[in-house]
């Protein structure tokens, strides 16, 4: 039995996940955001060498063509790169920090004995187990509502609330989850209008160099044709920085539509492992069952 213990022991600290060295941003010696929270440093610096790194493999491409999109446009298609690279990195933390924490749910927190009874007597050998899984519960979404949920049923001892508090802190999680998108969402509407403001300030030229060719007193086709030059000239600026704005935040948008539905589907799964892990392990006890 000794042997045995020791053997789940070591077993147990073999697949130990440790939030401090698997985490993405702690690797990086940033720190890391709870859940599937991203920090914003990093992200910003994570999204500009992102910009950089674009910018410079369009001046080594074959296409001029593209290239004057992004560098002879002003500076409303600098700043859509940039925030587009932004978004990019977050979406890209926040899928690392979200496959991490998917890793929990593999993990088995109860003992795999059938007549094992989830009750306040028990309670201490499922947060020593826990402990034993993972190096920070707070910083796991599943690890933390499970925390909270037996904390409760051991300093209360009223099995009846475990149910209530898993759907309570289901829902807080649900609220973490959509305000780490919150600037994501700014992002999303910022690169669109970025694209709209330079279709104003391209037709602003456009019309400026016209009427400034119009009011110099020239005419006929020889006084026109630099004038037409001029028009397209700042209708490309106007068309081209909306067309950019408008790809990149497609993109994005559709990145994050797939990440926060994987996202969902996360909590879905915490949702339907407490259920049968801790609910469909409680018990009312001898001594409980006078209890409301």
């Amino acid at each position: 039995m000794l042997n045995s213990r020791a053997s789940q022991n070591q077993h147990v600290q073999l697949t130990q996940l440790s939030w401090h060295r698997s985490d993405v941003e702690q690797t990086l010696y940033f720190a890391g955001g709870r859940f599937t929270r991203v920090n914003t440093l990093l992200t910003f610096l994570t999204g500009l060498l992102l910009a950089c790194s674009f910018y410079l493999l369009l001046m080594f491409l074959p296409f001029p063509g593209l290239r004057s999109k992004f560098f002879d446009q002003g500076v409303i298609p600098y700043a859509t790169v940039m925030l587009a690279a932004w978004s990019l990195a977050i979406l890209f933390f926040k899928w690392r920090k979200l496959q991490m924490q998917r890793q929990c749910l593999t993990m088995s927190i109860v003992p795999d004995d059938p007549g094992f009874v989830l009750s306040p007597n028990t309670v201490e050998q499922v947060l020593e187990r826990i402990d034993h899984l993972v190096d920070d519960p707070r910083q796991f979404v599943l690890m933390n509502r499970v925390c909270i949920a037996l904390a409760n049923l051991r300093n209360l001892g009223r099995v009846t609330d475990v149910d209530e508090i898993l759907r309570s802190q289901a829902e807080s999680d649900e609220a973490i989850s959509e305000s780490s998108y919150i600037l994501l969402v700014g992002f999303l509407w910022a690169i669109p209008i970025l694209g709209f403001i330079g279709t104003v300030l391209g037709l602003s030229i456009a019309i400026g160099e016209f009427g400034s060719v119009m009011s110099s007193g020239g005419a006929g086709a020889d006084a026109l044709l630099p004038a037409l030059k001029q028009v397209t000239g700042g209708l490309a600026i106007a068309f081209d920085t909306t067309l950019v704005a408008l790809v990149f935040a497609l993109v994005i948008q559709l990145l994050m539509t797939f990440l926060k539905k994987s996202e969902q589907e996360f909590l879905d799964h915490c949702a339907e492992y407490c259920s049968r892990n801790i609910v469909n392990r409680l018990r009312l006890l001898p001594f409980h069952q006078n209890e409301t």
